[in-house]
């Protein structure tokens, strides 16, 4: 059981698939007062957008972490995947619109930047 477990802990799909429920989900609640056509469209907006910042954000994180040194090493990567994150999220959110944007991407955001920045941390470690 826990070989299966492990797999699927390594599995690229399983966390994209995580991303996708878990944030879609949430923006079905921060949509919630709104009618379900609206509430669902931002929703699938939401689950494909954290699906696939799950698959780029560790990638992109390595990247801008082999960039710079010293301490802006440790700051610059996760700042710069928020400012990313945050405009992309905005942007296809408002052109999809959602009706609460700030809620919509207020816990995606703050769970990407912080992932971006523990994994950053723990990157960098070695390179200083």
């Amino acid at each position: 059981m826990s070989g299966l477990v492990a797999r699927l802990g390594r599995s690229s799909a399983v966390h994209v698939a995580f991303a996708f429920v878990a944030m879609g989900s949430w923006a079905l609640f921060a949509n919630r007062a709104y009618p379900l056509p609206r509430m669902l469209l931002a929703g699938l907006v939401q689950g494909a957008l954290s699906g696939c910042l799950t698959l780029f954000l560790k990638r992109v994180v390595e990247k801008l972490s082999a960039i710079f040194a010293g301490s802006l090493r440790l700051v610059a990567p996760p700042v710069i995947a928020l400012l990313g994150s945050a405009t992309l999220l905005v942007t296809f959110h408002m052109l999809s619109g959602t009706p609460e944007i700030l809620k919509t991407i207020a816990v995606p955001l703050l769970v990407s930047t912080s992932y971006a920045a523990l994994y950053n941390y723990s990157i960098s470690k070695g390179r200083s």
